[in-house]
C-alpha cells in the first residue's frame, strides 16, 4: 500500500467537500444549525447553569443521570457542547460518510481509480479523508464554542484551550467507527441513499433484534460491541472512564475497514 497515493484520495474527498458548489452549500448549511446551537442551546443553558438559584438543581438533576462531573466544569459552554456533540456527530457522520464509493461504482469511476490505486488504497483513503473532514468540522465548532466561553469569561481560555482539544481528539475517536461502517456498507448498496437506510435500519431493528434475542440467550449481548457508539452513554459524564471505552472505537473502526478491504477486493467494480 502506497502511503502518497492514499494521501492523494485522502486529499481528493476534502477537496469535494471544501471545492465544489455542492460541498460549500452543505458546510453553509453546518454552520447555520452549529449558530443556532450556539446561539440558543448553549448560551442560554449557561445562565442557567452559573445561576445560584438554579445551580443546586442543575446538580442535582445531572448528578442522577451521571452527568455531575459536567455540571462541575467552569467551561459552562463545553459542558453543553459536549453532551450535544456526542449524539449529533456521530448521526452526522454517517450522513456525511454515506458515499464513500458507492457513487464511483455506479458511475464506472471506481474502476478507472482501481487501474492507479489498489482496492485497499481507494478504501482507506476515502475513509481517511471522511475522518478528517469530520475532525476538521469538530475542531471549528470546539473554536467557535470557545470563542463564545471566552466573551463571557476571558480568563477561562487557558483551560478552555485544553479542554477543547480534548473534546475534539475524544469526538473524532467516537466518529471512527461511524464512518467505517459506512464505508463497508457502501460496498453491499448500491447507492448512498441505500446506504444511509441499511444504516437506520441496523441501528433501529438490528439492535431491537439482539435485544430481544438477549432476553433468552445472554450471550448474544455481546453482539452489542460490533455497533459503534456502544460505549458513548459510558463516555458522556467525562468521569474516570475505562481505557476499554476509548479502545473499542478504534477496533471496531479496524473490524469494519477489514471486512470492507475482504468484501470490496472480491467484488467486480
Amino acid at each position: 500500500m502506497s502511503v502518497f497515493r492514499v494521501w492523494q484520495i485522502t486529499q481528493f474527498e476534502l477537496t469535494r467537500l471544501f471545492a465544489t458548489k455542492r460541498g460549500l452549500l452543505a458546510l453553509a448549511a453546518f454552520a447555520m444549525v452549529w449558530f443556532m446551537i450556539l446561539k440558543y442551546p448553549i448560551g442560554h443553558a449557561v445562565p442557567f447553569l452559573n445561576s445560584p438559584e438554579f445551580s443546586d438543581i442543575a446538580q442535582q438533576m445531572a448528578g442522577s443521570i451521571g452527568l455531575r462531573e459536567l455540571i462541575s466544569w467552569p467551561e459552562a459552554e463545553f459542558s453543553i457542547y459536549w453532551i450535544i456533540s456526542l449524539y449529533c456527530f456521530p448521526i452526522f457522520s454517517l450522513f456525511i460518510s454515506s458515499d464513500q464509493t458507492v457513487g464511483d461504482r455506479q458511475r464506472g469511476t471506481l474502476r478507472f481509480l482501481s487501474l492507479r490505486s489498489t482496492r485497499d488504497e481507494i478504501l482507506v483513503g476515502r475513509y481517511l479523508g471522511q475522518l478528517l473532514i469530520i475532525s476538521i468540522l469538530i475542531i471549528a465548532t470546539v473554536v467557535a464554542t470557545l470563542a463564545v466561553m471566552t466573551f463571557r469569561d476571558h480568563t477561562l481560555i487557558g483551560s478552555g484551550v485544553l479542554l477543547g482539544l480534548k473534546i475534539s481528539v475524544q469526538l473524532s475517536i467516537i466518529c471512527m467507527p461511524f464512518i467505517a461502517l459506512m464505508a463497508f456498507i457502501n460496498i453491499i448498496a448500491s447507492s448512498s441513499r441505500l446506504s444511509i437506510i441499511i444504516a437506520i435500519l441496523l441501528f433501529t431493528l438490528g439492535t431491537g433484534l439482539i435485544s430481544y434475542i438477549s432476553s433468552y440467550i445472554s450471550v448474544v449481548d455481546l453482539l452489542f460491541y460490533l455497533f459503534p457508539g456502544e460505549q458513548i452513554a459510558d463516555v458522556a459524564g467525562q468521569q474516570d472512564t475505562n481505557f476499554f471505552n476509548w479502545l473499542l472505537p478504534v477496533l471496531q473502526s479496524l473490524m469494519w475497514i477489514t471486512l470492507a478491504g475482504i468484501i470490496l477486493r472480491k467484488r467486480a467494480l
